[in-house]
């Protein structure tokens, strides 16, 4: 059988672009803040990034928590890289690559809500957290969109064995 050089040329350049897309995620497939968003729904988001944090790529769980942190939280935290750092230590490792979670909402106003976290960490113990979600009420493309302001230190549960 005979391909013209034509027909493998474009064969070549789909396949490599087939790849790219395959092995390749970008930014912009993290979800972004929206007002569309409810509270319950950003600690979802954020709880599913960590549980499965480094795929498909390393660390893009942490990335896409980030997405709906609070600015007053990234300022607290510092830049991405601090972010990343300290959820890796030893006070929020646990929520990393952990196995399950369950969340129960505890309280909702207008503009605040809070949520008690179970997590099942890859080590079978289990921990508590108190997470924190505001509304965002500056002007700005943030306005009207729910973010995490605070997550507790983990309350170790013991282990499920």
């Amino acid at each position: 059988m005979y391909l013209s050089k034509n027909l493998i040329i474009k064969f070549i350049i789909l396949s490599s672009l087939l790849t790219f897309f395959i092995f390749s995620k970008s930014v912009a497939d993290l979800v972004k803040p929206n007002n569309g968003i409810e509270p319950i729904q950003v600690v979802k988001i954020q709880l599913r990034g960590l549980k499965t944090n480094d795929e498909p790529y390393k660390d893009v769980g942490i990335e896409q928590t980030w997405e709906f942190a609070h600015p007053k939280n990234k300022n607290a935290t510092g830049p991405l890289e601090n972010f990343k750092d300290m959820l890796k230590g030893d006070s929020y490792s646990m929520l990393l690559n952990h196995i399950e979670h369950k969340v129960e909402q505890i309280y909702v106003s207008e503009n605040m809500a809070s949520f008690e976290v179970t997590v099942l960490d890859d080590k079978k113990r289990y921990y508590k957290f108190k997470w924190i979600v505001e509304k965002y009420v500056k002007d700005g493309p943030l306005k009207g969109c729910w973010l995490t302001t605070i997550v507790s230190q983990p309350i170790s549960l013991g282990s499920s064995i």
